[in-house]
């Protein structure tokens, strides 16, 4: 039997270029983010190549943060992310920003280099929480 699933809203980050969920709670245990970029959600700007790489990931990182915090959730809950990159020569810039909100244990990682993202960003990351205690 699927367990339950739900869906949630926030104000906190950016609306979904699609038709999807920003995130899914699974038994209220277990969070699901779908793939943040780099947009701000206050003024929906997307920062692009022209910005520093560093820059993106920071705001993606406070993206995710933002979704996290909504859900009832932190960094320390991550178990799982999959960095998405359009040129995989940019790695470790994408790495200093990204270790700097996790905690050890890390959470487990994927990094795939892809030929395209969406809104033409160079970086975009998913992530898997679990609650403490499951």
């Amino acid at each position: 039997m699927a367990q339950q699933s739900s869906p949630f809203k926030t104000a906190l980050g950016a609306n979904a270029l699609g038709p999807y969920s920003p995130g899914l709670v699974l038994g209220g245990k277990t969070l699901f983010l779908s793939g943040q970029i780099s947009q701000d959600p206050e003024t929906g700007e997307v920062l692009l190549y022209g910005h520093d790489l560093a820059e993106q990931c920071r705001q993606i990182m406070s993206n995710i943060g933002r979704l996290l915090d909504s859900a009832g959730f932190g960094f320390q809950d991550i178990v799982k992310t999959t960095i998405f990159l359009t040129d995989l020569s940019e790695f470790q810039r994408v790495n200093q920003v990204y270790g700097g909100d996790l905690f050890e244990p890390y959470p487990a990682r994927s990094t795939i280099q892809v030929a395209a993202l969406p809104k033409g960003v160079d970086v975009e990351i998913e992530v898997i929480a679990l609650k403490p205690g499951v």
